[in-house]
């Protein structure tokens, strides 16, 4: 089975413009993010949509496409990047390009859930840690993951997902096993042709999340389990976190 991984990178952000050109231990985060992804897959891209992005991957190396910026998610920027590379993979795998930290045991986990035939889409989730309590659970920016007994999405929501019912908040997460979503996902080439001309659904638009629309299509998502935990940056207060995570693990 072929794999290929693709990094949608957009110049824009409402809460941090430029993020992926912004500079972490020395290196722009695009950079980061795209030598950690090459540890696990040989072809690697980024596509964007602004010169200096593709201009900074090619410095340093990397392969880029440049796409449209009309698009309203990395999902159709990835769809894109494929048709113009005419890329003949099995699979295609998104990883965020605000992940400078993804490691390669996370990007195997996720190929690993194409081994099932059944498998049409594929994403991680990861154990919610007892020690940061109530809060973090809580925190609707993390969402969380049901998933049936075969180890595929049954929903994702920005709510605690299950209620535990008779337990007080302090003992839910000894009670239950949530599963946080961590934002790596990977399509089989045909369903990502697919997915991409699906209408927002009426879940995916109260949630948020784009994954409810191919979920409430009848889409089968298997969920990898990671015990990784990763740094996100979506603001510059991330930055400024994810520096000090360097510095304090001399990477």
């Amino acid at each position: 089975m072929k794999f290929i991984a693709i990094i949608p990178a957009r110049f824009a952000s409402t809460r941090f413009p430029g993020k992926p050109l912004a500079m972490l231990g020395g290196k722009p985060i695009i950079q980061r993010v795209y030598e950690q992804v090459r540890k696990a897959i040989e072809d690697v891209y980024v596509a964007t949509d602004n010169e200096k992005i593709l201009n900074a991957v090619e410095n340093f190396g990397g392969k880029a496409v440049m796409t449209s910026s009309e698009h309203r998610s990395g999902t159709d920027r990835i769809k894109e990047a494929t048709e113009i590379l005419g890329v003949d993979a099995d699979v295609i795998i998104n990883v965020q390009a605000d992940e400078p930290f993804i490691q390669t045991e996370q990007i195997v986990t996720v190929c690993k859930c194409f081994n099932d035939s059944d498998t049409q889409i594929a994403t991680l989730g990861k154990p919610f840690d007892k020690e940061h309590g109530f809060d973090m659970l809580h925190n609707p920016n993390s969402p969380k993951i049901v998933v049936d007994n075969n180890g595929y999405a049954m929903y994702f929501s920005r709510s605690i997902i299950p209620f535990v019912r008779g337990k007080e908040e302090a003992e839910w997460l000894t009670s239950f096993p949530f599963l946080k979503h961590i934002g790596l996902y990977a399509y089989r080439t045909d369903v990502l042709k697919e997915i991409t001309t699906l209408q927002q659904s009426s879940l995916e638009i109260a949630e948020s999340l784009e994954q409810l629309r191919w979920l409430q299509n009848g889409y089968k998502i298997k969920v990898g389990i990671t015990n990784v935990e990763t740094i996100g940056i979506d603001t510059p207060d991330d930055l400024k976190r994810a520096e000090e995570f360097l510095e304090s693990n001399h990477l």
